[in-house]
């Protein structure tokens, strides 16, 4: 069945486009970055990764509205790697990742100048990475993005969140309020506009043991996928009676969204929510 519908032609071209936006936008954000000049860096990583989004082919349907202050902390799902052009591309905030990501041929790189904050997801690590993630957000005001799945999914599903990584929840700002936390859901959902479903569902999602290089050719070779992304209303700590409360919430509306959004059963949006679609490539 794949191989009908990949094109070796389409992967490359994506990847030679991927590959040489990346080497025009370096220089002038590594010279930024060194400067420090942090929020500059951030507007010109969003407007790169929206470029990347159109040279990958990717449409991205977005819904809901992004909450305003800053800094905050976005919980989302985790399917693939590709999450990662996705939300960077709609996004003025730093991700947090697992360690090992920085070890990744290329990938690795791209992340440290992003200024990814990698954590060791270890449970008796939780105080070292919670304390370097309130550094980030006390030190630039930057916002965060976290995956408390703590690893890929195969996108028909969202796996537990695990409460530690939202230890991070528990700043208070300096004007006496909780950091706001808010989900994020993310869902494959067409090819080409057709319904993706779950057997292809694979050919984007990456988890267990699959190989980076073979799948992310296989992925840039398959048509047009659709992805779509609700935010939805923004919570804090102190709304709960704890952290895992807290999780479970997120995790819950995340669960919900994930499940309507692929079986195209997205409801009609409530007056006055923001429900543009932003389409690239």
């Amino acid at each position: 069945m794949i191989s009908g519908m990949h094109s070796p032609i389409t992967a490359a071209f994506r990847l030679l486009a991927f590959l040489v936006l990346t080497l025009l936008v370096l220089p002038p954000y590594a010279a930024l970055l060194a400067c420090g000049q942090v929020g500059w860096c951030r507007r010109i990583a969003c407007r790169y990764w929206r470029l990347v989004v159109a040279a990958l082919g990717f449409k991205v349907v977005v819904r809901g509205n992004m909450v305003e202050r800053r800094p905050a902390l976005f919980v989302a799902n985790h399917i693939s790697y590709l999450d990662i052009v996705v939300l960077g591309s709609l996004l003025p905030a730093a991700f947090v990742a697992k360690k090992e990501v920085a070890q990744w041929p290329g990938f690795g790189f791209i992340a440290k100048l992003g200024r990814t904050v990698f954590v060791d997801r270890r449970p008796r690590k939780s105080l070292h990475q919670r304390d370097e993630m309130i550094g980030r957000l006390g030190a630039d005001g930057e916002s965060l993005i976290l995956f408390p799945e703590g690893t890929s999914s195969d996108g028909n599903r969202v796996l537990a969140f695990k409460s530690a990584l939202l230890s991070v929840a528990e700043v208070v700002l300096e004007d006496g309020r909780h950091l706001p936390v808010q989900p994020v859901s993310l869902a494959y959902t067409r090819l080409d506009g057709m319904p993706m479903g779950r057997p292809w569902r694979p050919f984007f999602a990456w988890y267990g043991g699959m190989e980076l290089v073979p799948h992310l050719w296989t992925a840039l070779g398959l048509g047009r996928p659709t992805i779509e992304v609700d935010f939805h209303p923004p919570v804090s700590l102190e709304q709960f009676a704890s952290r895992k409360a807290l999780a479970d919430h997120c995790h819950d509306v995340i669960r919900h969204a994930v499940i309507l959004a692929n079986l195209g059963r997205v409801p009609a949006p409530a007056a006055g929510a923001a429900t543009a679609a932003v389409a690239a490539g």
